[in-house]
């Protein structure tokens, strides 16, 4: 008969998730009043009424200059041209598939906005056309980037680099985009043998490191070797510890995911999202995070 692990409940006190010193953040409710000066611009998230900005949903005031706008704490991903996403293929269509990107409208990957397997420059032709599920095809996972935004909000994709296309062997991890850090890079090969892809959109890819890049593939010849215990161990570790990170609020990139990865090294995989263990790993990867920046 297996072993039952069972705790008391406990009380715990509330994690500050401001994530830095002085960090206090100017959080809104709809309807609450942000400023009654009439000199500030409206941006998103607002609107005037009575000579007074208000906002209109639940979140955080940002100020660029004289704009001001709220971002939402939890909302659909919103594109922005040069985000790194992931995404899954829902259709084939003619010349394009359709990619669920956790945002409101399915995203676009057109036929023309894709290297070609090897990495190939050329005008696709009716025969590229034919072969388009060889390429990708439904439930396939990809990394892409963002090239344009329609005028109804559906984003369009591209692939035209080695290091997009289709994913292999690997976790996939979903999240709200509002905590996933905007960063110069979002590929990332952490030290402990694993890697992460952070999408702005919200989903995280995590696999095994490869020994070499393999650029002759084009991004559409996946890895499909069998996954060794241990990498699969460190995959493991790695998402149950930014499901930590996520239930605290705190903001995911590639330094805050790797402290939590080794303040729970202390702990076995399955533990770390036991609430007290949850509580204690987070709190070391603040305060590292807190020591860095002092």
């Amino acid at each position: 008969m297996a072993a039952v692990s069972m705790r008391l409940p406990a009380v715990r006190a509330p994690l500050d998730c401001s994530g830095r010193r002085g960090g206090e953040k100017h959080l809104v409710a709809p309807g609450d009043t942000i400023t009654t000066d009439t000199g500030y611009m409206r941006g998103h998230g607002t609107y005037v009424e009575d000579d007074k900005l208000i906002a209109s949903v639940a979140g955080v005031v940002e100020r660029v200059n004289k704009l001001v706008c709220v971002r939402a704490l939890k909302a659909r991903y919103n594109g922005e041209i040069g985000d790194i996403v992931v995404g899954r293929i829902t259709e084939v269509q003619q010349k394009r598939w359709k990619v669920e990107t956790n945002s409101r409208l399915d995203s676009v990957l057109l036929l023309s906005s894709i290297n070609l397997p090897g990495g190939e420059l050329r005008r696709k032709s009716a025969e590229d056309e034919l072969a388009m599920r060889d390429y990708l095809q439904e439930g396939d996972l990809i990394s892409a980037e963002v090239q344009s935004i329609f005028s109804d909000g559906a984003v369009s994709l591209h692939t035209r680099s080695l290091k997009y296309g289709k994913l292999g062997q690997g976790v996939l991890v979903q999240v709200s985009p509002s905590l996933v850090k905007r960063q110069k890079t979002h590929f990332h090969d952490l030290p402990c043998g694993a890697s992460v892809i952070l999408g702005n959109n919200g989903f995280i890819w995590i696999y095994p490191t490869l020994e070499q890049k393999d650029d002759e593939a084009g991004g559409y010849t996946p890895n499909v070797e069998p996954v060794p215990l241990s990498d699969r161990e460190v995959i493991s570790r790695l998402r149950n510890c930014i499901v930590a990170l996520v239930t605290h609020r705190m903001m995911l990139f590639d330094t805050s995911i790797l402290y939590c990865y080794e303040a729970s090294l202390l702990h076995q995989i399955k533990d770390i999202l036991k609430p007290e263990v949850t509580e204690e790993i987070v709190l070391e990867a603040r305060q590292r995070l807190l020591d860095s920046e002092g």
